[in-house]
């Protein structure tokens, strides 16, 4: 069988919320208030669904990070991703 290899970019949106809650380790209703408060910004689809690039999921692996390991809350991680950018 022959094999294929997708050539995706890091930022083209593809990975809907319910998929990137399980990759990340983030719950739906965390994702949408890191959507409202601007720490990722996820393409609409519409009015209710989002899409999620690669280089999104990166940014949020860091912000599970700060969340649960340094117990930061969503202002902090604003704070310092706008430092950091």
């Amino acid at each position: 069988m022959p094999m294929f290899r997708l050539k995706i970019s890091a930022e083209e949106p593809v990975y809907v919320i319910s998929v990137v809650c399980k990759l990340v380790n983030i719950p739906i209703w965390t994702l949408r208030q890191l959507d409202k408060a601007g720490v990722v910004k996820p393409k609409r689809i519409g009015r209710k669904s989002r899409l999620y690039s690669l280089k999104d999921l990166k940014k949020l692996e860091y912000v599970h990070y700060l969340m649960e390991e340094k117990r930061v809350n969503i202002h902090g991680i604003k704070i310092i991703l706008g430092k950091e950018d």
